[in-house]
């Protein structure tokens, strides 16, 4: 791989935090036991084998507390998560409050992803996460890989096409999925809270920061390639992250999604008790390219040699959102204090899909909402969720 210029990006705030607060890493009983089954749902674990070898964790919620125990003709609701979190990111506040668990009692059949690298998803046909090959990935491989697998596997389930709710990351995903005309057998709909795609005007102030350090490249040059690092080189990136003008780690989840209107001091506390997830070094690198260019395209090798290598030109491919199919329903859930999902970011998106379909686009603009409001904003229900509802009851 070539040497490149490069950062760590958005969410490497939290090792500040991380290492002060000796954070716990994911309860080792797994997502169903610690989280879903504790507040009296039924839940399962399922696994997914990517075509590139990667095994990956699924959990679904079949049913609600309330309703039948059948799920004959239940629609199905995959949600996947955003960087560095895992599906415990929709269970973290109450029933009544957490999607994932809203879903369920509204008589979907849901289920839970979660990206390669995390806890419930670091398995491979022929490599161990010690080996560095584990790690030679980025978002590319989630929408090429991951996704379609997700889908596949629970279409082959339920015989049924499926609703799509992504965070963050797993909006960037799936549009890229989609501008390469991959999912349309088995996409009923998506929905995108906090939508990534454009990040050229991101206003955290850490974000930015980050983006003229280049220390992601460090990072993989010294040999590291799963992110955040630990030992060492995590207190190293921590030190000098949290010591740079503008940078306030005692409110790192300010300074690096926005402030936050309405997260609660309980599920603010439960959240750190499973983040941060792993990714690799070599997405966060992809990420940091996005942020400095303002441009979607494929991970960049920097040589001309090397991007022929991997895509027979000399440049790497661009994600033309454009692209997208016209007549698949999207919702779109955005707010005016992201400082990740920037309102003229998304704006840019928009104003690529001018021509999709007016009747499948929806926008649902919520001007106090920051990033991490949209999964845990204590009235994220009447804010998103309902509408959200309303969209999915229309296709």
């Amino acid at each position: 791989m070539a040497k490149y210029p490069s950062n760590p990006l958005l969410l490497v705030a939290l090792l500040c935090a991380f290492a002060a607060a000796g954070i716990n890493s994911l309860d080792q009983n797994g997502i169903c036991k610690s989280l879903v089954e504790t507040q009296g749902y039924t839940c399962q674990d399922h696994q997914v084998t990517t075509e590139d070898g990667y095994i990956l964790g699924l959990q679904r919620i079949p049913f609600g507390r309330s309703s039948n125990n059948s799920t004959a003709q239940k629609l199905p609701v995959l949600l996947q998560h955003g960087l560095m979190m895992d599906a415990a990111a929709w269970l973290i506040n109450p029933p009544d409050q957490a999607l994932a668990f809203i879903l369920a009692d509204k008589g979907f059949d849901v289920w839970l992803a979660n990206a390669r690298g995390t806890q419930a998803s670091r398995g491979h046909q022929s490599l161990s996460t010690n080996d560095p090959t584990y790690w030679e990935w980025t978002w590319d491989q989630l929408a090429a890989y991951d996704l379609p697998a997700f889908f596949n596997y629970v279409n082959n389930q339920t015989a049924q096409k499926v609703h799509y709710v992504g965070h963050s990351l797993g909006t960037l995903s799936v549009l890229a999925a989609l501008s390469q005309q991959k999912l349309s057998n088995t996409l009923r709909s998506a929905a995108l809270l906090s939508p990534v795609a454009y990040l050229g005007q991101i206003t955290t102030v850490l974000g930015r920061i980050s983006a003229q350090s280049y220390s992601a490249d460090g990072l993989y040059s010294s040999g590291i390639r799963e992110y955040p690092p630990q030992g060492v080189a995590g207190q190293n990136l921590e030190t000098f992250l949290c010591s740079q003008p503008g940078v306030d780690c005692s409110n790192f989840m300010a300074a690096v999604t926005g402030p936050n209107c309405c997260i609660t001091p309980t599920s603010s506390n439960l959240i750190f008790q499973h983040i941060p997830q792993s990714t690799s070094t070599k997405n966060m690198v992809h990420l940091s390219e996005m942020i400095r260019r303002g441009t979607i395209t494929m991970f960049d090798y920097v040589f001309p040699a090397i991007n022929m290598q991997h895509y027979n030109q000399l440049t790497p491919p661009v994600y033309n959102m454009a692209s997208i199919p016209k007549d698949v329903p999207l919702f779109f859930g955005y707010g005016g204090r992201d400082a990740l999902s920037d309102v003229n970011d998304v704006k840019a998106l928009l104003n690529d899909l001018s021509d999709h379909d007016k009747d499948k686009l929806v926008e649902q603009y919520v001007e106090e909402y920051a990033h991490m409001d949209f999964i845990m904003g204590g009235n994220a229900k009447q804010k998103v969720y309902d509408p959200l509802l309303t969209f999915f009851g229309q296709h």
